[in-house]
């Protein structure tokens, strides 16, 4: 096996990925303000198919503390309503025609400790996922070696492999810190 057969740019690919999948989980969380990225993993039963909310209406931030979500449809009002009540992200929206207002309700103490739970826990899956990738591309070196590869070689795409695998970890602590600030900040 050549060292053009390690490939290490799929090897980052794929741990910028889990980075990624991670901001996306993240960003879902509840902290003690409005985001639009708040309702992006509830889906609505729409027109015989499962759709992201942002699919059926307008979402958007009026105020700190609320979001409103414009329904263009009068007969998805409802089934979008349905929906967010039962999402478990502890909203309850106010109906007013085709409009859904969505007051954002004060975290207490005990809710935040368990939104830094739930955001160590995507943090986890993160540092796994790349730990996961980390594997993979030691496992590549290891067969490139029984093909012929020179242990020089073989270490040093093994420390590449290593430094990459730090800096996406250190990434995943840096963001869920962030977060963590965020979601205890009163």
């Amino acid at each position: 096996m050549s060292s053009e057969e390690l490939d290490l740019d799929d090897l980052e690919r794929r741990m910028k990925g889990a980075v990624a999948v991670l901001k996306s989980d993240l960003s879902g969380l509840r902290t003690g303000r409005a985001s639009v990225n708040l309702l992006d993993p509830i889906t609505v039963e729409a027109y015989g198919q499962s759709m992201p909310i942002n699919q059926v209406g307008t979402v958007s931030v009026p105020e700190p503390r609320m979001l409103s979500i414009q329904v263009w449809d009068k007969g998805m009002v409802g089934a979008v309503e349905k929906a967010i009540r039962e999402s478990n992200i502890g909203i309850n929206p106010v109906t007013d025609g085709q409009l859904l207002r969505l007051p954002i309700p004060e975290l207490n103490e005990e809710r935040r400790q368990e939104m830094v739970k739930i955001a160590h826990s995507y943090s986890e899956n993160a540092k796994v996922a790349v730990r996961h990738v980390r594997r993979d591309g030691m496992d590549m070196c290891k067969k490139a070696e029984k093909d012929g590869m020179s242990e020089d070689d073989v270490r040093v795409y093994n420390d590449e492999i290593q430094e990459m695998t730090d800096k996406y970890v250190a990434q995943v602590d840096k963001m869920v810190e962030a977060k963590e600030a965020e979601i205890m900040q009163v």
